[in-house]
């Protein structure tokens, strides 16, 4: 199938893998005569695996190891389960970090809100931050 099809069926852009073919998620598919890209059916596959890699916020540096493990004829799933991991900690990090947002921004807003009928200083931008 050419590229116009394959992006229509993996609900991408051509872009999107010319894009992808540069960084090595995609193979470099054959050419026709005419100099058009022939992809087959397995494009379609891999092109889901990148869409599931990135649901899990995989990057697509990380995607291509994932990959490249794969087309040396290895199973990546060791490797799978590592960037998951690693994940899951990063995920857990940016909670704990939000949650500390979010009780910085509770208690301002409540000072905030115990200190509204008072006009800021002339020399203060805003006595709220």
């Amino acid at each position: 199938m050419r590229i116009g099809e394959l992006a229509e069926k993996a609900r991408t852009t051509t872009s999107t893998l010319r894009y992808y073919e540069e960084r090595g998620l995609l193979p470099q598919p054959e050419r026709t005569p005419t100099g058009y890209r022939s992809y087959g059916d397995e494009s379609i596959q891999r092109l889901e695996f990148i869409d599931r890699a990135r649901a899990a916020g995989l990057t697509l540096a990380q995607t291509a190891e994932i990959l490249d493990v794969r087309d040396s004829g290895h199973s990546p799933c060791d490797h799978v389960r590592g960037l998951l991991d690693r994940q899951l900690v990063d995920i857990d990090a940016q909670i704990e970090k939000l949650q500390a947002l979010r009780s910085n921004i509770v208690e301002l807003r409540a000072n905030a809100t115990a200190t509204a009928s008072e006009p800021c200083a002339p020399e203060s931008i805003c006595r709220y931050l």
